[in-house]
This record gives structure tokens, C-alpha cells and sequence, in this order.
């Protein structure tokens, strides 16, 4: 009869090693080779691993190399601009209105709104050249043609996106569907926070509604410590955040005692970091109580600083976002989405672009000329422009009550960035004579994504995280640095 226990009593650990071919020279042997890549990977910037649980996730980290920009203000207009009623001047289509483009030109590009032998639309405007440059604007942006030596106007850009939340959302996080991290989500990884008593990514809207919703400053799979944070145009900044009656700062500060001892020590047991996220949300609520008014009061502003953007202290406006952006940089913010909803001009772009130019135009010019004469234009990058461009052609539809609208158009948009390593005055990229396809520079949204790691002092390809058993990346698989667009 077989005897189990006698046969048990014959496997060693070395007959087992050796039956099952690895050797312990081996297992040491794979040891040591995962030390040298742990360390290779260290050594060359690559955050493939989430950092220790334990660790301060908003600990101050240098980037992979010197940096232009330290921190970002992007003024995200969402809706998508007409490139061609703005900065895009093309005669020819003044030429061509109302007759369709050739077969030949739009190819096999297929819109949400208008047939493909849709009728052209002339530009709405008249333009002009300004600055010692020379770049050419449209007439209503009087403002942004006073800094036009200041900025670098790219209008080459182009996306794979031609709907309003994919597109956004691929924008703000190199993917079209919510879940990746945004890119002020990578820009707080990569570089920590300069501050404690403000969030280090700061979100404010100034329109109707986002249609990317908050995927477009998600952390995605990063830990949520790495989240934008959303400040709501009137009261309290953000929800709860002021004590209910009854309860003063001495009891509210033993209770998060209490509480943040019974995290920590979880948090040591379970390694999972988003205890550490909420043990940092407790900490910066109650900071947030002393930080939050002071920041919000623009009272403290001077006259002059007020008239140049064209604040109201006291009522929300696309310009006191950008007063208080500038305020939030100068306390240690890192990164700062304005989302400004409502270019979505699917019917009268002339109309809905003159309010837009008068609710954006002024404040956006006023916040370069500010950052400027503060010293802190040449390393704050500011960033300008909407997902996707609009089509040469008209929408009118009887139906829906639209006439004189131009559809999405993904395939040429125009933005504009200024400061942080930018090169000034340049007017970067070109489309053909209809403002269709782009013949001149191409950049597309991966390169401008890339392009800002880079002036943030990132190798795009190295800022990765680990998720899923693979190495992501804001930039996915494509993305070039332009370097033309530097200084």
C-alpha cells in the first residue's frame, strides 16, 4: 500500500527546488534583477509603481529635468471656438459663400449636423494684423490683440475626436472615454504640491455646463488625492466646508485628531492610499476654513487690477476666474481649469461669438498682462482653446431653428499659449486657402499634451503609472514634443 506520510517525509525543500528546475541561485538571481530595474526606473524618472501608501502623496518632487513652466492656467473653452471667425482669416471663403466645397476637399468626412455638400460660410468678421508680429485677429478680440507679442498662436492643431464630451475629454486626459487621469492630474504626481492650504488643481466653470463633465479633471485611476478640486462660483467655495453651529475650531480640531489617528492607523495596516487621500482631505478642509475666504475676497484687489479684467467682486463671471486663478498660483497652485461653456454655435456663430469674445476676451488678456508685470508670466504657462474647430461650411436647419451655424470640425482647430517657456509672437502652423485641412505644422493633441509635460520639465514618454499590469501614460502611444513652440 502507498504511503503518503513516508513520501511526504522524503520532500525536501531542496528536492523541491531542484524537481521543479529553480534553483535558489536562480530565485536570488531574479531578485537582484528586479532591485537593478526597480532601481533603473527610479533613476530615470519612471513612477511605475505607486509611490509607498505611508509617503506624503503631495510632497514637493522634482521633475525629470529643468522646467520652464512651474505651474498652469488653462482657460478651456469649451464648446469649441470658429477658428475661422477668430483667428483663421481666409478670404476665399468670403469668394465661395454659398456654394459647396468641392468633393474633393471634404473627402469622406461625414458631420453630425450638416450634409457634406453644405453651402460655405464666409468669415463673420472683418481681421486685422496687430503687434510688432503681425498676427492676424478678428475684430472682436480687441483685448487679445493688445498681447499679441506676448502669446504663440498655433493653428495647426487637430484631434481624432469630433463630439463634444469624447473630444474634451480626450484633451484633458488622452483619452476619449472618462476613467484616464486628467493632465493636472499628472502635472500634481509628477511635481507634489507647493501648498497646504489651498488645493494644489483648482477647477472653476463660468457657462452652462461641461458636457466632458468631471472625467475632464479626474484623477482616473491615479489615487483621487491627485483629483481636481472644484470651486463653485458663490458661498463657500466648496460644499461643507464651513463648521455647523455649535461646533468651534478647538472641538472640530480634537475630533480630526481623533479621526486622523484611527485613519493613520488603518492606513499603516491596509497600505491602501486612499486612506491617505482622505486623511489629506480632512487636513485641508479645516485649513480650507482660514485659506478659503482670504482667497475668495477680491475686495483686497486694487481698483485698476478689477477694471482690467472686468471683475464684479461680488458676482461670478469668466473674469473673476481668471483674477482668482491668478491668485491661486501666486499661493502655490499648481494647475487651474476655467472651463468657459457655450461656444457651441451650431446656429448664429456670429452672435454667439460676440457675447463669448465680451465675456472671455478682456479678462483673458488682462490675466498675460497681469502675470507679466507680477513676474510670473515666464514660468506660469497659460493655455487657450476648445476641443475641436468648426466647418468651413454653413449650418442651417429649418427644423432645429438653426441658421448661420457652423458644425464640429476636427480635422484644423486654433489655440493659443503664453508664458512658461513659450516662444512669444509666433504664429505657429497653417491650413489651406478654405481653412479645411492643415497644411502647414501639424500638431495634434498628444504633441500639445507632450509638449506641455515637456515645459513642465517631463519626458512624456517617462511619467508613467501602473495600472493593470501596464506602464500609462497621458500621451498613450503617440505624442511629439514641438519644439518650435519654445523659447
Amino acid at each position: 500500500m502507498y504511503d503518503i506520510h513516508e513520501y511526504a517525509r522524503q520532500i525536501t525543500r531542496r528536492h523541491f527546488f531542484r524537481e521543479c528546475g529553480v534553483g535558489l541561485g536562480k530565485i536570488a538571481l531574479a531578485g537582484l534583477l528586479t532591485d537593478a530595474f526597480a532601481a533603473r526606473s527610479s533613476a530615470l524618472g519612471t513612477p511605475t509603481q505607486p509611490r509607498s501608501p505611508t509617503a506624503d502623496p503631495l510632497a514637493p518632487r522634482q521633475p525629470h529635468f529643468a522646467p520652464k513652466a512651474k505651474r498652469v492656467i488653462h482657460l478651456f473653452m469649451a464648446g469649441a471656438p470658429s477658428q475661422l471667425d477668430l483667428f483663421d482669416y481666409k478670404p476665399q471663403l468670403a469668394k465661395l459663400e454659398g456654394k459647396p466645397l468641392p468633393p474633393s476637399i471634404i473627402g469622406g468626412q461625414r458631420y453630425a449636423f450638416i450634409r457634406p455638400d453644405a453651402a460655405v460660410l464666409g468669415p463673420r468678421f472683418k481681421f486685422a494684423k496687430h503687434g510688432e508680429c503681425g498676427a492676424e485677429l478678428s475684430e472682436i478680440l480687441p483685448y487679445l490683440a493688445t498681447v499679441v507679442d506676448d502669446i504663440c498662436i498655433v493653428k495647426s492643431v487637430h484631434t481624432d475626436q469630433f463630439n463634444h464630451a469624447p473630444a474634451q475629454i480626450f484633451f484633458n486626459t488622452g483619452f476619449a472615454q472618462p476613467g484616464r487621469p486628467s493632465l493636472g492630474s499628472w502635472v500634481l504626481y509628477g511635481l507634489g504640491s507647493l501648498t497646504r492650504d489651498l488645493p494644489a488643481f483648482v477647477v472653476m466653470s463660468t457657462g452652462s455646463g461641461i458636457s466632458g463633465g468631471s472625467a475632464n479633471w479626474s484623477s482616473g485611476f491615479l489615487p483621487t488625492i491627485y483629483s481636481g478640486v472644484r470651486l463653485r462660483n458663490q458661498g463657500d467655495p466648496i460644499l461643507n466646508v464651513s463648521s455647523p453651529p455649535g461646533v468651534d475650531p478647538r472641538l472640530q480640531r480634537d475630533s480630526l485628531d481623533l479621526i486622523g489617528s484611527f485613519n493613520k492607523r488603518r492606513l499603516e495596516t491596509e497600505g491602501d492610499p486612499e486612506i491617505a487621500t482622505r486623511i489629506a482631505s480632512y487636513e485641508m478642509a479645516f485649513r480650507l476654513q482660514t485659506s478659503a475666504p482670504e482667497l475668495m475676497d477680491l475686495r483686497q484687489e486694487t481698483k485698476a487690477t478689477l477694471e482690467m479684467y472686468g471683475a464684479d467682486p461680488d458676482k461670478p463671471s469668466f473674469a473673476r476666474a481668471c483674477l482668482l486663478a491668478r491668485r491661486l498660483i501666486e499661493r502655490g497652485v499648481r494647475f487651474v481649469n476655467i472651463y468657459h461653456e457655450g461656444w457651441d454655435a451650431h446656429s448664429d456663430v456670429s452672435g454667439n461669438h460676440k457675447k463669448n469674445c465680451g465675456d472671455t476676451d478682456r479678462a483673458s488678456a488682462a490675466l498675460v498682462k497681469d502675470l507679466k508685470q507680477r513676474g510670473l508670466l515666464d514660468d506660469t504657462l497659460v493655455i487657450w482653446g476648445g476641443e475641436f474647430g468648426r466647418t468651413p461650411m454653413v449650418e442651417t436647419n429649418p427644423a432645429l431653428g438653426r441658421s448661420l451655424g457652423r458644425d464640429h470640425h476636427p480635422q484644423a482647430f486654433t489655440m493659443w499659449l503664453a508664458g512658461g517657456g513659450v516662444k512669444a509672437g509666433l504664429t505657429y502652423g497653417a491650413t489651406d486657402e478654405l481653412g479645411f485641412h492643415v497644411v502647414e505644422n501639424p500638431v495634434h493633441v498628444h504633441d500639445v499634451q507632450a509638449t506641455i509635460l515637456h515645459l513642465l520639465g517631463f519626458d512624456h514618454e517617462k511619467l508613467t503609472y501602473r495600472h493593470a499590469g501596464r506602464d500609462f501614460r497621458l500621451t498613450d502611444v503617440h505624442g511629439q514634443v514641438v519644439m518650435d513652440l519654445l523659447a
